[in-house]
C-alpha cells in the first residue's frame, strides 16, 4: 500500500510518516500542491492524506482537480477546519473521509485501514509464496495462519521478494523499497535486511527461502526444506 501525505507542517508530516510506516505502508509526503501534483502524476497512490492549508493553495482546489481527472483514489481531510460547514464542504468537494486537527495517532491508522480496505490494491488476492501469505491492506504476514511479526522495513522486503516469487529482484529495486523506510542507507544495508528476513522466517514453516544472486539481487523461492543464505546458480 502507498499513500501520499500532503502537509505543510514538518513536525506533524514526520509524526504521521513514522505511524504510517510502524502500520507496514509506504509514504511519500509533499508540503505543497503542487508537489502533489507532481507526485499524483506520475504514481498510483492507493489512499491522499490532505491537509487543506497549504502555501501555494487551497487543498479543496486540489481535491476538485483530483475529481474531474476522474481520480477516484481514497482521499482522506486532515484539518484544523472543523465546523459542520466546513466538512460538507470537504465531503462534496470528493473527500472520502474528514478527520478535524489535533486527532489521536490510533483513530487516524483506524481511519486509513478502513479506507484500505477499499482501494483497488486491496481487492487484489492476498500473496502466497509457498506456506507463507501475505494481505497488503492488512500488513498481515501469516505462515500456516500463524501471523509472524516483521518490523516495516523488513516486512516491505518480503512483500517485494513475494510479489516477484522465483524471479530475481535487482538490487536497485530491493534498496529503493527499503528507502522508504530509511532515506539514508548504507552499503550493506540490503544485505542486512535480507539476512534478519532470513533469520526471522527461518523455523516458521514457511517453505520458501531467500537465495543470492551474487552482484545482481534476491530471489525467493519455494522449498521443500527451509534453506538460510543460499546462492542461486
Amino acid at each position: 500500500m502507498r499513500l501520499l501525505l500532503v502537509e505543510d507542517s514538518a513536525r506533524l508530516a514526520a509524526l504521521l510518516g513514522e505511524a504510517v510506516r510502524e502500520a507496514g505502508w509506504r509514504l511519500d509526503a509533499v508540503g505543497t500542491m503542487a508537489e502533489a501534483e507532481a507526485a499524483i502524476a506520475v504514481t498510483d497512490f492507493d489512499l491522499i492524506l490532505l491537509d487543506l492549508g497549504l502555501p501555494d493553495g487551497d487543498g479543496l482546489e486540489l481535491l476538485r482537480a483530483i475529481r474531474r481527472a476522474s481520480d477516484v483514489t481514497p482521499v482522506l481531510i486532515l484539518t484544523a477546519r472543523g465546523t459542520v460547514e466546513e466538512r460538507i464542504a470537504g465531503l462534496d468537494a470528493g473527500a472520502d473521509d474528514y478527520l478535524v486537527k489535533p486527532f489521536h495517532h490510533r483513530e487516524f491508522l483506524a481511519r486509513c485501514r478502513a479506507m484500505l480496505r477499499r482501494s483497488p490494491t486491496a481487492l487484489q488476492p492476498v500473496l502466497v509464496a509457498g506456506r507463507l501469505a501475505y494481505d497488503p491492506a492488512a500488513a498481515l504476514l501469516t505462515a500456516d495462519g500463524t501471523p509472524i511479526a516483521l518490523p516495516p522495513r523488513e516486512r516491505a522486503l518480503c512483500e517485494t521478494l513475494m510479489r516477484d516469487i522465483g524471479r530475481l529482484v535487482p538490487r536497485r529495486r530491493l534498496e529503493t523499497t527499503l528507502s522508504d523506510y530509511d532515506s539514508e542507507l548504507t552499503a550493506n544495508a540490503l544485505d542486512l535486511a535480507v539476512s534478519r528476513l532470513r533469520k526471522r522466517l527461518d523455523g516458521t514453516g514457511s517453505g520458501v527461502e531467500i537465495a543470492t544472486v551474487r552482484g545482481l539481487g534476491y530471489l525467493m523461492r519455494e522449498c521443500s526444506s527451509e534453506g538460510v543464505d543460499e546462492e542461486a546458480p
